[in-house]
């Protein structure tokens, strides 16, 4: 299989909130808006892309239908993460996991959008020696 593209698709009964939420602190703007659905892009970086889907809609598998974004955690990562820090903060989000460093690796911080859905700010930063191996040849970190 060849993915062309990928982005995920958050379910809410809250579009129209959720969507203003990441284009108010992330900078999406809306590429489709529809009362069910909304695609957001970043104007700067075509390829970032982030869905909000009414959770009711019937294009969602009965089985599925009604539920809502649960177990995930979206990474952004970003040039500088004490900056975002700051900023998000200073508007009021919800800072469940402080601006720390951890030694696999990153700097970094969790708040959360309207439907609890968490977002963890990232720089990479180089590992402590216990981590250096786990990275792939070639990779960031490595």
């Amino acid at each position: 299989m060849q993915i062309k593209s990928y982005y995920p698709v958050i379910m809410t009964d809250r579009v129209a909130e959720t969507a203003a939420f990441y284009r108010t602190h992330f900078g999406f703007e809306p590429a489709f808006t529809s009362e069910w659905y909304v695609h957001l892009t970043m104007p700067e970086q075509p390829d970032v892309n982030l869905a909000v889907l009414d959770r009711n809609h019937d294009t969602i598998p009965q089985s599925a239908r009604g539920g809502s974004a649960s177990g995930l955690l979206l990474n952004f990562e970003v040039d500088d993460v004490d900056a975002e820090w700051e900023r998000l903060q200073g508007a009021g989000l919800p800072m469940l996991l402080p601006l720390r460093d951890e030694a696999f690796g990153q700097r970094h911080f969790i708040t959360a959008d309207p439907n609890g859905v968490l977002i963890d700010v990232i720089k990479p930063i180089a590992p402590a020696a216990e981590f250096a191996d786990a990275y792939a040849p070639g990779s960031a970190a490595s």
